[in-house]
């Protein structure tokens, strides 16, 4: 038998046609200071547009436990490392990228059938 592909299925979030994009599962974990919530206003507009790219699919944060997780669609380990690099408060973080092999979840279902 050959080897066994054990990848997600590809997916292509923005309708481009290209289906040789991952998702993948990224953990930051960061310290706060002053000088890191300056950066915050220039870091939102630069998350919120790959959002509107469909680059990034969730973003959230906890301030708890000085945490962040996103979910990012790209080719590669490499291209995620540049999504981030090009955030302001990059040297802040201490980054964990994981490829992602199962994303589902109740958004993603079709509506339960509510019969009157």
């Amino acid at each position: 038998m050959g080897k066994q592909d054990h990848r997600m299925e590809n997916i292509d979030p923005i309708g481009t046609g290209d289906h040789d994009l991952n998702k993948y599962q990224v953990t930051l974990n960061f310290e706060i200071d002053d000088e890191f919530m300056g950066f915050v206003p220039a870091h939102r507009l630069y998350i919120n547009s790959l959002i509107e790219k469909s680059i990034i699919d969730i973003y959230t944060v906890s301030m708890e436990s000085q945490r962040a997780w996103v979910i990012i669609n790209a080719h590669n380990k490499k291209q995620v490392e540049r999504y981030l690099a090009k955030s302001p408060l990059f040297k802040y973080w201490t980054v964990e990228i994981d490829e992602l092999f199962l994303y589902d979840g109740q958004v993603w279902r079709m509506p339960a059938v509510q019969l009157n």
